[in-house]
């Protein structure tokens, strides 16, 4: 599995013009795209390093926040989850990417699904996008800060 994690200020995802999922406190953006080989040990490794990365100001981990806002005490959504098979795009030959990597929506979209449950698991609160939707993701990214994870 492949996610692009973006530290933001706020985020959302529309498809239709409606919007389907918000950060509603600063949180992480992620990209999420699984390729022909992931199962359950890349599912559970990629919420554990979604949720213990230390990428928060102040080097606070994701999971740290999930007590809610810090004022007020309301839990808060910190992540948007989005899946995005094109993260494993490969531009090494021609102009245009190749997509072979990727998995198929089929295999992909339930091990998507789980990593997202996995989060929700540990506490956190998680907005997502519509898999295989035509997305309209919007952030303001916080830094800007960018990782690409890997399991």
């Amino acid at each position: 599995m492949r996610a692009v994690l973006q530290r933001a200020l706020e985020g959302s995802v529309s498809v239709a013009g409606e919007v389907v999922g918000r950060l509603d406190a600063p949180g992480v953006v992620v990209l999420l795209g699984a390729t022909h080989d992931d199962g359950g040990a890349q599912v559970a490794a990629m919420a554990r390093k979604i949720a213990g990365l230390r990428i928060m100001p102040g080097e606070v981990s994701v999971s740290d926040l999930h007590a809610g806002d810090l004022e007020t005490g309301e839990a808060c959504t910190r992540l948007l989850v989005v899946s995005q098979f094109t993260v494993y795009g490969d531009t090494r030959k021609g102009r245009r990417p190749s997509w072979g990597a990727a998995a198929p929506g089929e295999v992909a979209e339930p091990l998507v699904d789980a990593v997202v449950a996995a989060l929700r698991g540990e506490g956190l609160r998680v907005a997502t996008g519509r898999f295989g939707a035509d997305m309209r993701v919007s952030l303001v990214n916080d830094g800007p800060f960018t990782v690409v994870v890997e399991v």
